[in-house]
């Protein structure tokens, strides 16, 4: 069981890494310094609120489904999620682009839907004060649907569609480490910070934060690629 974690990091991974090298999408390898620029970028971020919330016991981790490396409290497991399941999500998100490219919100709908997600977010974050997970996942979360709905960027149009399809395998791989699938939860969290409401196993705040993880990169990396592929 003290691979169990590692495992699914690995797995999650393994066949989206195999299928970057497929003919049709290396495209989407070619701009590889700029993907793992944008994972690194946005993922130290994410990775610093994991050790602050760590270090505040607002979420702690099993060290019966761990192979027992901690790095600032983390396991090393937490260390490879922050890479290995970014690639493979926005991996999904690509290659749904390349292989239909018309499916996207119009601008109108795109901007209603942002405005909906900035003032539903922000309404929970400020209720929520006192529960520090809730209020800083819908907290980040109403904070990039403002950016949205300031600077418009483009991406949103068929990011919010792909975010449909790589939520599927995001519920399975994280209900995997909330309990869903083993006799005692990977990740468990202080239910005094949290709504208290889940999607399977794992919290609402869960999905949010996951967004703001994978469209920040995306942002990130488009902003990049563009940059290098001028100079």
């Amino acid at each position: 069981m003290n691979y169990y974690y590692i495992l699914l990091d690995v797995f999650s991974f393994l066949i989206p890494f195999i299928f970057s090298f497929e003919k049709k999408m290396l495209y989407f390898i070619q701009y590889w310094k700029a993907f793992f620029s944008a994972i690194i970028i946005v993922g130290l971020f994410f990775l610093a609120w994991d050790v602050y919330f760590t270090y505040q016991n607002v979420w702690g981790f099993n060290d019966q489904y761990l192979i027992g490396i901690r790095i600032l409290k983390l396991p090393l497991e937490e260390w490879l999620f922050f890479l290995l399941i970014p690639y493979a999500s926005i991996f999904i998100h690509y290659s749904l682009l390349y292989f239909f490219p018309i499916p996207q919100l119009s601008k109108k709908v795109t901007q209603i839907l942002t405005s909906f997600l900035f003032g539903f977010s922000f309404l929970i974050a400020v209720s929520n004060s006192d529960k520090i997970y809730t209020f800083c996942s819908f907290g980040l979360f109403a904070l990039l649907m403002f950016l949205q709905i300031i600077f418009k960027f483009k991406y949103a149009k068929r990011f919010y569609l792909s975010f449909i399809i790589i939520y599927i395998p995001f519920f399975f791989v994280n209900n995997a480490l909330t309990g869903a699938y083993s006799e005692s939860p990977v990740v468990y969290y202080n239910s005094a910070e949290i709504l208290g409401y889940r999607v399977g196993t794992m919290p609402l705040e869960d999905s949010f934060y996951c967004f703001s993880l994978l469209y920040g990169i995306v942002l990130v990396f488009e902003y990049l690629k563009k940059k290098w592929n001028n100079n």
